[in-house]
């Protein structure tokens, strides 16, 4: 025991000498990278500003904005868990991102240790002529008759939790948060929608648990060992791939038979069945591309990953501001009305959906003015010289804020304003390039209209079967990250029934 405490006190100086040079090294890498570049001027050896953007997201970005403000350069730097890390602010070099994705020069990520959780293969890793031909498959899955297929599996999810919602003990007389319940909403009208009938019982129960594991991991380092969020998250990610692809196998078989697409996966596999067939009569031996159920059942994920916590965000803030703007509210509320009651015990049709114009334009002021995917993440995967006197160095992650362009071009961009959508002014397209909430470039999102209609959706049967109330205390409208944006106090109203009953569907 002496001659190992001897050892040990003979090797403690070398020990030392060798993390005190190896942290040195990591401080000299971080400073040659930063440059001139606004910035933290030394970092925490290793793990960088890790536990700060753990501990509190809002107000790590916060500060990276207010580093990037600080110069008319466009954008900052940090370090975290051993990477280099460039937060852009300038719409024009965000841009400038988004049109470079390509093997060497960015690629899309979706979340900073996005490969470990998702695999390597999924559509948001894609580039070039192969992420065009998924995209020309996928583009059947938002038809209008496709749209207004959902908009009916959307409207009856929505009824059933408002109900639930209305029939609470706490309606009426406490206020209760939404964010859980908009969340739970969510989940379950994107399984109507993307898997229909394919996905029940203990699948939608097992379903749900993993979808929380995954989410929970999202916010977590990223440890990959047993026992921890992380390795939870990304173990629960292949069991929710495995699970779509048996849906997407079902759906095969049911479109096969000739029947009509009634989910988003019927549509994409009435296509794939007849590619595949074809395929077979001209005697290829490969099936073609993109059209395994198992390939199919990961882009499925990465639909419901793209869809769940943005729309869920996307409702919390339509509450909130609209119980903040009583004028707005009430102009939605006078247009659905002219349009569609619950005591019509009918849907809103597409016909419907469309001539809610002031719906729609508030929709999309929410999505601007809390956009709530408020960063994007991208690896350098070669040097790129993002501006005349800047290199972004190769394996950075470049984060293009699109919350920041949101607040930069428009007029009077700190207001909310559903007025610059309407047809007088047009901001969504005179301002065009800094509406970046669906993204820019070969990725941007291709659901954005089934995303915008559920959140009309939602606001007009939300405003027309309820009166609601704000529980308002300091800080309730900060914005906090879980992972997208929701407002800190996690949107806590007090509901009480607006109309005369709930429609009464079949």
């Amino acid at each position: 025991m002496g001659s190992l405490s001897a050892i040990v006190v003979w090797l403690a100086p070398y020990i030392l000498s060798m993390a005190a040079f190896l942290i040195f090294l990591e401080q000299i890498n971080y400073l040659k990278k930063k440059r001139f570049v606004p910035g933290p001027g030394l970092v925490l050896p290793f793990i960088g500003n890790a536990i700060s953007l753990v501990r509190n997201p809002t107000e790590f970005w916060d500060l990276q904005s207010a580093m990037a403000k600080s110069s008319d350069m466009g954008f900052s730097v940090n370090y975290i868990i051993g990477r280099f890390i460039v937060f852009i602010r300038s719409t024009d070099l965000s841009h400038k991102v988004f049109a470079n994705v390509r093997p060497d020069a960015f690629h899309l990520v979706g979340h900073p240790f996005g490969k470990k959780l998702f695999g390597e293969h999924n559509l948001i890793y894609m580039m070039g002529q192969e992420h065009k031909d998924l995209r020309r498959r996928i583009a059947p899955n938002f038809t209008p008759k496709a749209l207004s297929t959902y908009t009916e599996l959307q409207q009856y999810i929505i009824l059933k939790h408002l109900k639930s919602w209305m029939e609470s003990s706490e309606s009426n007389t406490k206020p209760f948060p939404l964010r859980l319940l908009c969340r739970d909403m969510n989940l379950e009208t994107s399984q109507n929608v993307f898997v229909g009938p394919y996905l029940s019982g203990e699948s939608r129960t097992r379903f749900e648990v993993d979808y929380n594991f995954f989410n929970v991991g999202l916010m977590k380092l990223p440890i990959d060992l047993p026992g921890t969020a992380f390795r939870n998250a990304r173990l629960a990610v292949s069991r929710l791939v495995e699970t779509l692809a048996v849906c997407a196998e079902d759906s095969k078989t049911k479109m096969k038979t000739g029947d009509e697409p009634t989910c988003l996966v019927d549509f994409w596999m009435q296509d794939a069945i007849r590619e595949i067939t074809a395929a077979e009569e001209a005697g290829e031996k490969q099936p073609p591309p993109h059209t395994s159920s198992i390939e199919i059942g990961g882009h499925l994920f990465d639909f419901l990953f793209a869809s769940q916590d943005a729309s869920t965000s996307s409702l919390l803030w339509a509450v909130t501001l609209l119980d903040s703007h009583p004028d707005v509210l009430n102009r939605v509320r006078k247009e659905v009305s002219g349009i569609w009651t619950p005591e019509s015990d009918k849907l809103i049709t597409a016909e419907q959906l469309r001539e809610m114009q002031y719906t729609e334009a508030v929709a999309r002021e929410v999505v601007r003015y809390r956009a709530p995917a408020t960063l994007v993440p991208h690896i350098a995967g070669e040097d790129f010289p993002l501006t005349d006197t800047y290199t972004i160095p190769k394996g950075t992650i470049v984060f293009p804020s699109v919350y920041e362009s949101s607040f930069q071009g428009f007029v009077d961009a700190d207001r909310f304003d559903p007025d610059r959508f309407m047809e007088e002014r047009q901001e969504d397209r005179v301002y065009k390039k800094n509406y970046l909430a669906f993204g820019a470039g070969p990725h941007q999102c291709v659901g954005q209209r089934y995303a915008i209609n559920h959140l009309v959706l939602f606001i007009a049967m939300f405003t027309s079967l309820f009166d609601f109330k704000r529980d308002r205390t300091d800080g309730c409208d900060e914005i906090t990250y879980v992972p997208t944006i929701c407002p800190r106090d996690d949107c806590r109203v007090v509901l009480s029934l607006r109309c005369r009953r709930f429609p009464k569907l079949s």
